[in-house]
C-alpha cells in the first residue's frame, strides 16, 4: 500500500478566498449559540410566567423542588443557600438564564454569557438532576459542556461581539 501526499491546497481566509470549508467552519458554532440562547431565554420566561415557580413552597415551586433534592444533591450546601431565599433564588435563576440567552442570541460578551450558562448548567446538574441515574438521562451536564465551546471561542460571526471587533480594528487601521 502506497501513500500519498495530499496535493491540494485551500486558500486561507486571512487573503479573503473562502472555500465552502472555510465558511463552514466560521459558522460552525452559530447553530450551537442559536439552540442555546433560544433554550435559555425560553427558561427564563417559563420560570418568570409560572405563578407557581416563584413560590417558597407549594406543587411547582422552587422551594418544594430544593427541598425535594436536598438530600440526593452532590452539593447539599448549594440548595441550603438556595432555600435561603427560594423566591429570590427563583428570580436570580430565571434572570441569569435570560441574561445568559440573550447575550448568546445576540452575540453580545458572548464568552461571559457561555461561561455563565456553563455555570447555571453546573450548579443544576450538582443539584437538580444529580441522581438522574445513568448519568446522561439529566440533560444540565450535556448542556453545560454545550456552553464550553462558545465560553472558548466566542461568537465570531454575526454577533455584536464581532461588530465592536469589526469597528475597533478599523479604528486601528485609520478607516
Amino acid at each position: 500500500m502506497t501513500h500519498s501526499m495530499r496535493t491540494d491546497t485551500r486558500t486561507s481566509y486571512l487573503n479573503g478566498d473562502r472555500d465552502w470549508r472555510d465558511t463552514a467552519t466560521r459558522y460552525a458554532l452559530l447553530p450551537l449559540r442559536v439552540f442555546l440562547g433560544v433554550t435559555f431565554v425560553y427558561a427564563g420566561l417559563d420560570k418568570l410566567t409560572d405563578g407557581a415557580f416563584l413560590e417558597a413552597s407549594g406543587a411547582g415551586s422552587i422551594g418544594d423542588t430544593m427541598r425535594a433534592v436536598r438530600d440526593s444533591s452532590a452539593v447539599p450546601a448549594l440548595v441550603d443557600f438556595a432555600l435561603k431565599s427560594p423566591t429570590g433564588f427563583g428570580y436570580a435563576m430565571a434572570f441569569g438564564e435570560l441574561a445568559v440567552g440573550i447575550g448568546a442570541l445576540l452575540g453580545l460578551l458572548t464568552r461571559l454569557a457561555a461561561f455563565g450558562g456553563a455555570l447555571i448548567s453546573l450548579s443544576l446538574w450538582l443539584t437538580v438532576s444529580w441522581a438522574s441515574d445513568p448519568y446522561y438521562y439529566g440533560n444540565d451536564l450535556p448542556y453545560m459542556f454545550c456552553w464550553v465551546p462558545l465560553a472558548l471561542a466566542g461568537a465570531p460571526v454575526l454577533s455584536l461581539d464581532a461588530m465592536w471587533r469589526d469597528r475597533k480594528r478599523q479604528r486601528a487601521d485609520g478607516f
